[in-house]
């Protein structure tokens, strides 16, 4: 989207840096990402910086004048509601198509919205791992950082968040089957930074109100839990045993509260207004008369696109029973506007990740993640024989 830097990327681009990128993470982490990795950052102007982030401040002032605990008794079961206390989100990832505004420009607009956290400590990473294998990386005017963030300043800031004033050896990252996971690099570049241990949920023992996991031969108890286990994988997996549950009462921090999973998620967004939103509506309430095939039928909540239909009909709707747990969401036109080596462009998402900001009692941006497709879903797990797609990072012009 910035056509002087992305022409001089392209012009100069060769496979050995690509390569060199991916040996680079291998021999950072042992082993290579489980998701594809593009060939190329999306490199985004200022005026499509300004329209993101303006209505990323709106969406966050809209989201401070709902009810949450109304949002909480509609949206989370009574059931596996947490009795801990839920406290602020520590996270928040708005996602954004790269779409066309029908003038042969860029308008950003909002994909989905989720307080949970995602690859925290692999994108600056990958950032970094950019600007060192392509040397015709631009070495001024752009970044990946916000807020006037450095990297240190970057890690100190999420570190807090994170182990707040606790000891490393009583915080966990909390996952299911996290060796199995696609997402897993980011939980060994968090154990790198943080000096914390990935532990998966099944090993977690609990005694009473404690709860605790074997370190290096050690019993340790865990007082702070930051947890990456979604609740629509607890229930798709079979003959899963557990000492504890995300709603049992239980004598620890939750980094992020497991409600804020389900209260800041898809399930908001037709109540948020901005010309860069879609219009969307809950499928147990929405106008009848409307066009269906200008939707898209998405659950409230699921990860990795499960369960989206692009093209919703009346008889499939009529053969879902929990409407509820569903919205429609009008179709955004996503610019193949990313020029690349191959025969194809490529579409693109950005999304801004926030941590909570205690100082200003606010969620503050710091970082961003890119993904890229030629396909209908800009998802990494898809299209995954194509070039010039998958995981990848912003470069914002500053």
């Amino acid at each position: 989207m910035i056509s002087k830097i992305r022409e001089q990327f392209n012009a100069g681009f060769k496979e050995e840096y690509y390569e060199n990128l991916k040996k680079e993470v291998e021999e950072t982490y042992g082993e290579g990402t489980a998701f594809r990795l593009s060939e190329t950052p999306i490199f985004i102007d200022k005026k499509v910086k300004s329209e993101i982030f303006d209505t990323c401040e709106s969406i966050i002032d809209q989201l401070w004048r709902l009810d949450f605990e109304k949002i909480r008794e509609q949206f989370v079961p009574k059931q596996i509601q947490s009795p801990s206390k839920i406290e602020k989100p520590h996270f928040l990832a708005i996602d954004f198509g790269l779409c066309e505004d029908g003038n042969g420009g860029i308008r950003p607009q909002l994909i989905e919205l989720q307080a949970f956290p995602t690859l925290f400590f692999y994108q600056p990473f990958l950032g970094k791992a950019f600007m060192n294998n392509y040397p015709t990386m631009p070495k001024e005017g752009l970044h990946y950082f916000f807020s006037g963030l450095d990297e240190n300043q970057y890690i100190n800031e999420v570190r807090d968040v994170i182990l707040a004033n606790e000891q490393p050896e009583h915080v966990v990252l909390m996952e299911l089957y996290p060796e199995k996971q696609k997402t897993r690099i980011d939980f060994w570049a968090t154990q790198k930074a943080l000096g914390i241990e990935v532990v998966c949920m099944t090993k977690i023992k609990k005694e009473g109100k404690n709860l605790f996991y074997d370190k290096n031969g050690v019993k340790t108890q865990i007082k702070r839990i930051y947890n990456r286990v979604i609740f629509d994988e607890i229930e798709r997996t079979k003959d899963l045993e557990t000492e504890f549950n995300l709603n049992d009462d239980v004598d620890v921090d939750w980094v992020t509260h497991p409600d804020w999973f389900f209260m800041i998620s898809k399930c908001v967004m037709p109540k948020l207004k901005h010309a860069n939103i879609p219009n969307s509506f809950y499928l147990n309430d929405f106008p009848k008369d409307f066009d269906l095939e200008s939707y898209v039928l998405k659950p409230l909540f699921s990860f990795a696109g499960l369960g989206i239909d692009l093209h919703p009909t009346k008889e499939k709707i009529a053969g879902i029973s929990d409407k509820e747990n569903y919205i429609l969401q009008e179709k955004v036109t996503y610019a193949s506007a990313i020029k690349t080596k191959s025969e194809k462009n490529s579409k693109g998402e950005i999304r801004i990740l926030y941590i909570w900001d205690k100082k200003n009692d606010r969620l503050k941006p710091v970082i961003n993640l890119g993904r890229m497709s030629k396909g209908e879903l800009i998802n990494v797990s898809h299209n995954t024989e194509e070039t010039w797609i998958g995981s990848s990072i912003g470069f914002f012009e500053q």
